[in-house]
């Protein structure tokens, strides 16, 4: 199992815009059977991401096929990914982790 981690860095300005664009993620991870959540941080170190989305994994090819096809179809989830990116200040950040097996077992 694997977990995907997106981090996005923002103006305060574009925080609500941000949040719709992550909530259409979510909703959309959701209807392709995913758990993904939208993570709002209370506190925060300086330089640190604003927002992040995480969406579990079964396998590393999920999460090509959902970044590729994840909100209805390949062009809305493009126009949707480039309307987002016109908000943000860095390209998000990516972080992938794997689940520890073994800990599940104990």
């Amino acid at each position: 199992m694997y977990i995907a981690r997106f981090s996005y860095d923002l103006h305060p300005r574009d925080r609500e815009k941000a949040l719709g664009f992550i909530r259409q993620e979510v909703q959309a991870a959701r209807e392709k059977g995913l758990s993904a959540k939208l993570l709002v941080p209370v506190t925060r170190a300086q330089g640190s991401a604003a927002l992040q989305f995480e969406i579990e994994l079964a396998s590393l090819d999920q999460l090509d096929q959902f970044r590729q096809r994840g909100i209805r179809s390949g062009s809305d989830t493009g126009n949707c990914m480039h309307a987002f990116s016109d908000i943000l200040l860095t390209p998000p950040c990516v972080e992938i982790l794997r689940l520890d097996e073994a800990d599940a077992t104990a």
